[in-house]
């Protein structure tokens, strides 16, 4: 069964991530699984030690090393159960019965596409600093790998009320507005759908779209440079979450989670769910 599947790493966005990812369990009404990815990156590798270091000495600090290094490793794995001990009683707290977890050992997205097969929607949480130029790695890393919707959250939680959807007539977004009417994440969310430039007939049969599927649709049509506009409407209307096409076409693209995406995802303060 499709599950919704939360990266937690114990960063200040960890608690974010588990209350986001409890609240789309909830709305989706499918399993929550609790991920931790301990990163073979996490730990050091073996020095050289080559040189006029003697044999004997050479010897006896890579054993010291070694040993130094399987101590980090016990201890990181028991911070990560901890860490996911206490995420799953968040979840648990916020209304999720038996929320599952999970530790893998090893490459971040590697274990992420194991398992997207089974994944209905990522969560994977924003870290502010990684962000001053560009996302940061691992983040947009993960969003080029994966296939699946992702919500990128902040690192505050605040139950959605009211959503954007950033829609630029694509075939990306096209099949987003199709995806948001058909499912029950945002059922009873009050919806604008935002077109910067483009065509008025294709915003409102998308709008038609929503509101055959019940929901209470705002669209606008405005101008301008995309980017300012989204977060300025974003931030007029008091949006809680902004949902896009990490992939677009026109306006709402460049390469993949380029310029648009990724400053979106940089600015907008408030969650961002890439539809895919």
């Amino acid at each position: 069964m499709d599950k919704v599947i939360a990266c937690i790493d114990g960063t200040t966005v960890t608690p974010a991530v588990c209350d986001y990812a409890a609240w789309a369990a909830r709305r989706l009404e499918t399993p929550l699984l609790l991920l931790h990815v301990l990163d073979k990156s996490s730990f050091p590798t073996q020095p050289n030690l080559s040189g006029n270091i003697g044999l004997g000495s050479r010897e006896a600090l890579l054993e010291e090393l070694s040993a130094l290094d399987e101590k980090r490793a016990r201890l990181a794995l028991e911070q990560g159960r901890l860490m996911l001990e206490a995420a799953r009683d968040r979840a648990i707290a916020d209304g999720v019965e038996a929320p599952q977890t999970m530790q893998r050992h090893g490459d971040l997205i590697g274990t992420l596409l194991d398992l997207e097969a089974q994944t209905r929607l990522w969560v994977l949480g924003k870290h502010d600093e990684n962000l001053a130029e560009h996302l940061g790695s691992r983040l947009e890393s993960a969003v080029r790998a994966l296939h699946r919707p992702i919500l990128v959250t902040s690192v505050d939680f605040t139950e959605p009320k009211r959503i954007m959807i950033a829609y630029d007539g694509s075939a990306t977004t096209k099949k987003g507005i199709e995806m948001v009417a058909a499912s029950p994440l945002f059922r009873g969310v009050e919806c604008h759908l935002v077109m910067v430039g483009g065509n008025r007939g294709s915003l409102d049969r998308a709008r038609r779209t929503l509101a055959d599927a019940g929901f209470d649709v705002t669209a606008s049509l405005l101008s301008g440079e995309v980017e300012p506009v989204l977060c300025d409407y974003r931030r007029d209307h008091a949006i809680d979450m902004i949902v896009m096409g990490a992939y677009g076409h026109s306006v709402i693209r460049r390469f993949l989670v380029g310029s648009t995406t990724t400053n979106m995802i940089r600015n907008a303060r408030v969650p961002v769910l890439l539809l895919r």
